[in-house]
């Protein structure tokens, strides 16, 4: 018998497919990937009059949005069904595809809820909140002492 010297992969190597299969939890929410379908990731910036919420939903149609709020919370959600049908030389072909998603959001009571717009564009679903009057931030200023 001989020993045989066994050589560790370098640490920089691309993991298989599977690999990645098998170290997934699928029932863990922070996990992309759950049981076929993706939360778009989203940006949530504020400035001095609104609230701006970005989702990143790219081949979707303005059409395929919903945008609700109720009782001081926005849902955005979405439900897409692609089919494709091919007759020709005698078979046939179908594909489909399904894309689903909701994601909400709890606003702050200083967000004027009659004024919410929402615009897609590029693929990037804005939502703009604009702040009740109240709720906007004065600039800094100096006060002088007597």
């Amino acid at each position: 018998m001989s020993l045989v010297k066994f050589r560790k992969q370098p640490s920089n190597h691309f993991p298989s497919i599977w690999d990645d299969f098998f170290k997934r939890d699928l029932f863990d929410s922070s996990n992309a990937l759950v049981a076929g379908s993706t939360l778009p990731a989203v940006n949530i910036k504020e400035d001095n009059d609104t609230y701006h919420i970005e989702l990143a939903a790219p081949g979707f149609d303005k059409k395929d949005f919903e945008i609700n709020l109720d009782r001081h919370v926005l849902t955005v959600s979405s439900n897409k069904e692609v089919s494709n049908e091919t007759e020709e030389d005698g078979y046939s072909r179908k594909e489909f595809s399904y894309a689903s998603f909701k994601r909400s959001f709890n606003l702050p009571d200083s967000a004027d809820e009659s004024k919410v717009s929402a615009e897609y564009s590029n693929g990037i679903l804005n939502v703009h909140i604009p702040k009740k009057e109240e709720a906007k931030l004065q600039p800094a200023r100096s006060i002088k002492v007597k």
